[in-house]
């Protein structure tokens, strides 16, 4: 595809323009123009992901206005002092938006009540992006979606965690993206399908790679840690005194917590688990399911069973997609003996799941469970 860029402007003559034609030895003229042509070869193969970047003032905006003239992000699309919910389109149920902010990596229940205005930057990033996605689900667009300035006023860190969990839901929704950034850190977490760097002119196919690895560090904990992640939990912030706690770190960086309790009832020696919160910035990852099932596999390692009940439909489908958690009791309101099971919640749909993955080794349990730290 071939596509010609033409920037045309009147120059106004004032003083201080012929001091400085003056001083620079520029030539007298009242227009400047000019014409760059781009290649880029988006149509020769289907795509999901692109990436348009290059320096500032390279030319990155005005080339996705001339691609994609009526789809590139507004500046501001949100409703200033209603819940960020009432701004998604109204053509799409709330299980919908629910399932898009979530597989976003915008799973904070809390936060969606309140104004856009009210977020982090972090989870403005997160929640512009899903809007995004929702709007474009909701008037069947085959156009793409194109993000300008895409990152440029977050953390890097959470630029590339926001990245990914992106990438994952436009290709899981088969949609269209095309990002437009200077910044490069995000490449190999974005994983585009193609790129053109706008500076230098040349246009890349690549292939889907493996994004890099998040490493955790994994010790047990108090309680007291439980303060940092109790405003993100979706349910409740009190977590038992009971609870035995552990804590999951990126880069030195508390980034999870999961805390678990004695199940009591028939059957073998069990575990509950019992609250486990990622902190915002670093969902969509899959860093709350790792945590929650290395914990599993702990107390597995130990000859322990390991349950859990959850009412988060992301959590849920995640369990359901993968094959460490075996789902022991569909989505429903709890019940026993015919009469509502009062230590459940009344109004909201709960599913069970039995961890059935592999077992941590004994001497690697025993070491999780008996160091702990502050």
């Amino acid at each position: 595809m071939k596509v010609v860029v033409e920037l045309k402007s009147t120059l106004v003559d004032s003083p201080r323009v012929a001091q400085v034609r003056g001083l620079f030895d520029l030539a007298p003229s009242t227009l400047d123009h000019h014409v760059r042509e781009h290649q880029l070869a988006i149509e020769e193969n289907p795509w999901h992901i692109g990436l348009i970047t290059g320096p500032s003032g390279s030319g990155k905006s005005t080339l996705a206005r001339v691609l994609w003239p009526d789809t590139v992000a507004p500046p501001n699309p949100w409703h200033h002092a209603a819940s960020l919910l009432d701004s998604f389109p109204m053509e799409l149920g709330i299980k919908e938006v629910v399932e898009i902010l979530s597989s976003g990596g915008f799973s904070s229940p809390p936060a969606w009540l309140r104004p856009f205005s009210s977020l982090s930057n972090g989870q403005q990033f997160r929640a512009t992006l899903a809007l995004l996605i929702a709007q474009a689900k909701a008037g069947a667009s085959k156009m793409p979606i194109v993000f300008d300035e895409f990152t440029s006023v977050v953390d890097r860190t959470v630029a590339r965690i926001g990245s990914s969990a992106l990438a994952k839901i436009i290709r899981r929704m088969e949609m269209q993206f095309v990002a437009v950034t200077c910044h490069d850190d995000i490449i190999e977490w974005l994983q585009p399908d193609w790129i053109y760097r706008v500076d230098e002119g040349t246009f890349t196919w690549r292939c889907l790679r493996r994004r890099p690895e998040i490493e955790l560090e994994i010790i047990r904990t108090k309680a007291s840690a439980w303060h940092l992640f109790a405003p993100h939990h979706y349910l409740s912030n009190a977590i038992a005194p009971s609870a035995i706690c552990f804590l999951a770190s990126w880069n030195k960086q508390p980034v999870a917590f999961s805390a678990w309790l004695p199940f009591v009832g028939k059957g073998p020696p069990t575990r509950r688990e019992h609250r486990t919160v990622c902190l915002p910035d670093f969902q969509g990852v899959g860093i709350g399911q790792a945590l929650s099932s290395t914990i599993a596999s702990m107390f597995k390692g130990l000859d322990l069973r390991a349950i859990s009940t959850t009412t988060h439909p992301g959590l849920i489908a995640s369990r359901i997609r993968g094959s460490n958690w075996q789902l022991r009791r569909a989505p429903s309101l709890a019940q026993r003996s015919g009469k509502m099971n009062l230590s459940h919640a009344r109004t909201r749909l709960t599913a069970g799941f039995e961890y059935i993955g592999a077992a941590m080794p004994a001497r690697l349990a025993r070491d999780l469970m008996r160091t702990q730290q502050v």
